[in-house]
Formats: structure tokens, C-alpha cells, sequence
């Protein structure tokens, strides 16, 4: 969809976005004057350049070095204030990839009293929706500052929050730090990832979210699976994800996803009976609420064909290898548009065929 110009809406955009994170102002102008439909002229009068000097840094001729025309690039494009201020796209090393001290002192005041201003929040919120579905477009390596920022705008909020919004505002938080947590497991940066993880954990239980509480064990149930290679703690660690708060129940996705990770943990010891129940009836409930909107916000990704992949998985785990190749034959037509989990999924199927 292309939008117009001076709509904030442009700044979802996660190419862009992760154009603006590595500084790489060719690609800035080129991503903006993609997302925005306009001229490369138009473009120029946006910025105060002339279209010529708009060409010659677009093909990489004209080097972007002056504070002032950064200012004016940013003025002129409307860079929104969460953006504004990152640092170098390289300064993402070493210490830079845990937490930062001062989130934890700003959740430390989330529930003072006064009254948060939530439009930046909600569009932080939109923001992070797309970056989730742009796996397959924008690494998260590159997006890393981008939403490292989303959260320090998001926590800034905090100190003037309370009750109901100040748990919005936790969640909000805690969705970013598993995002942040995935991204660094992704990088093998596995002490920031779990620290991320216990941070976000965190907040998910002062929000009192049953589901995102849920969400972050079976996340970690994942990582000692696959990390630590230790699947009787990631059983049990996935058995607690199954569990709503107070004894509460969650809601269909969640708990259809901490049924899985359960299920891969029950395969990885041997409980392979055990698996394939828990499997099914992780499907069952997972095809029950179809539609994204019914889901929560980071599950946006469990539709059925995912659903259908995750008790595939669950066969391919406990060594069924004919029902792992029936069911990855069956869903791989639907991936089309997700080319690194088609081939992920392609490798699996043919390691299934080798072994029937």
C-alpha cells in the first residue's frame, strides 16, 4: 500500500526504518520515496535538495556527512521522535545487546500516580506488529536499535502511569523484550537473550497477562531445548506455560502453543505417546480461532497451516516419519510467501523421506 505524504503510517514501514537505523541515508531516501509513492523531485523539495543532489546520494555518488542536512533529512521525512537519536547502527556488540540499568528503575515507578499520555504508546504497539510479520524482509539484527528505542519510549512513559495503563504499558514493554531476546538467541548472544526473557517475564507478571506469562515459558522452555539441550527442565518449564495465573485458564492460542513446546520437550525424553496427544490437542485449539484478530498479538503467526507445521513438528520429534512427510508435503504449497521457512521446512521433508 502506498502512502502519502506526512502520514505517520509511513514509518511503519520496517525497511525504512531499518534504512534509518543503519544510517544508510541512500537507502533512507530511496525506502521513503518507495513507501510514499512520490517523485524523486518531490522528494528533493521535501528535504530542501535539489533533485540532482537527491539522485547522486540515492546512487551511492554523494556521501551524507553534515549535521545539517541529517537535520534536514529528518525534518523533512518526519522521523518519528523514537527514531531520533540512535546511536550507530555498529555500537550493537557486545554489552549493548543486554538490558540497559535504567529500564529496570523505570519499571520501578510504573505504578506512581499521574496520567500517561498512550499515543505514543499505540503507535509503538503498530509499529511492533510489523516488525514481527518482516522476518522474511528486514533481518532483526538491523532493526535492533530500531526497537531498542520503541522500548525506551515505551518505559519513559511509565513514571506517569497507572492502574489499567500502566499494565499496558508493561505489556507493551514485555513484548518488545522477548522480541529483543529472540533477536540476540538468533545472534548466539544467549546470556542477553535469556536476560531479555527474565526482564520481559517480569513485566508480563506485574501486567497480570496470564498469556504473555505463559508465552515467556514456553519461549524459555524453547531455549533450553534447543540451547542447552536439556529437555526434562524444558518439560518442565513448558508444563508450567500451560497454566493461567491464579489458577485461571488461557486463552486458546496461548495455551495451544504452550501444549506444543510441552509436546516437543515429551518427544526430546522419550514420551513419545504423550507428544503426539499433547500435539493434537494443541492443533484442536489452535484452529479454533482461525482469524489474527482473535489471537494474542504475538501469535499473530499461529493460522492453521502453522498450526498443521507445529504437530508436524511434534511427529518429525518423535521420529513418526511417515506423518512428518505427509504433513509437510501438505503444508509446504501454502509457504509460498515465507521463503525461509519453506526451505527450513523443504530440509525437513526430505531428511523425513530419507528415514521412512
Amino acid at each position: 500500500m502506498v502512502l502519502g505524504m506526512g502520514d505517520p503510517r509511513l514509518w511503519t514501514d520496517v525497511r525504512l526504518r531499518a534504512a534509518w537505523a543503519r544510517r544508510d541515508w541512500a537507502a533512507v531516501l530511496r525506502e521513503y520515496k518507495r513507501t510514499a509513492g512520490i517523485s524523486q523531485l518531490k522528494l528533493g523539495e521535501l528535504i530542501g535538495m535539489p533533485q540532482s543532489h537527491v539522485s547522486l546520494i540515492v546512487r551511492g555518488k554523494r556521501r551524507v556527512l553534515t549535521a545539517e542536512v541529517i537535520q534536514r533529512i529528518t525534518e523533512g521525512l518526519q522521523v518519528p521522535d523514537e527514531l531520533r537519536g540512535l546511536t550507530d547502527h555498529s555500537a550493537v556488540e557486545g554489552g549493548s545487546w543486554s538490558p540497559d540499568p535504567q529500564l529496570r528503575e523505570r519499571i520501578a515507578h510504573a505504578h506512581a500516580t499521574g496520567r500517561a499520555d498512550l499515543r505514543t504508546a499505540d503507535w509503538i504497539g503498530k509499529v511492533l506488529t510489523e516488525h514481527r510479520k518482516a522476518e522474511d524482509v528486514v533481518g532483526g539484527r538491523d532493526l535492533w536499535q530500531v526497537v531498542k528505542a520503541q522500548l525506551n519510549s515505551v518505559t519513559g512513559l511509565l513514571p506517569t502511569a497507572s492502574g489499567g495503563s500502566a499494565d499496558r504499558l508493561l505489556i507493551l514493554a514485555a513484548e518488545h523484550a522477548h522480541w529483543l531476546s529472540w533477536v540476540a538467541a538468533g545472534q548466539g548472544r544467549r546470556g542477553a537473550a535469556i536476560s531479555w526473557l527474565d526482564l520481559g517475564a517480569g513485566w508480563a507478571l506485574e501486567a497480570g497477562s496470564s498469556d504473555l506469562v505463559s508465552w515467556f515459558a514456553r519461549v524459555r522452555s524453547q531455549y533450553t531445548l534447543r540451547h542447552a539441550n536439556d529437555p526434562v527442565r524444558a518439560l518442565r518449564t513448558a508444563e508450567a506455560a500451560t497454566y493461567g495465573l491464579g489458577g485461571g485458564r488461557l486463552s486458546p492460542a496461548a495455551e495451544s502453543i504452550a501444549l506444543h513446546a510441552t509436546s516437543l520437550a515429551a518427544a526430546a525424553v522419550g514420551e513419545r505417546d504423550r507428544a503426539q496427544q499433547l500435539a493434537d490437542r494443541a492443533y484442536d485449539l489452535a484452529v479454533q480461532v482461525p482469524d489474527e484478530e482473535e489471537r494474542p498479538g504475538w501469535l499473530y503467526w499461529l493460522d492453521p497451516v502453522r498450526a498443521m507445521l507445529n504437530r508436524t513438528d511434534v511427529a518429525y520429534a518423535s521420529r513418526n516419519w511417515s506423518a512428518a512427510v505427509d504433513g509437510y508435503r501438505e503444508a509446504l504449497g501454502m509457504l509460498a510467501n515465507y521463503p525461509r521457512d519453506h526451505a527450513r521446512y523443504s530440509e525437513r521433508l526430505q531428511d523425513a523421506e530419507r528415514r521412512v
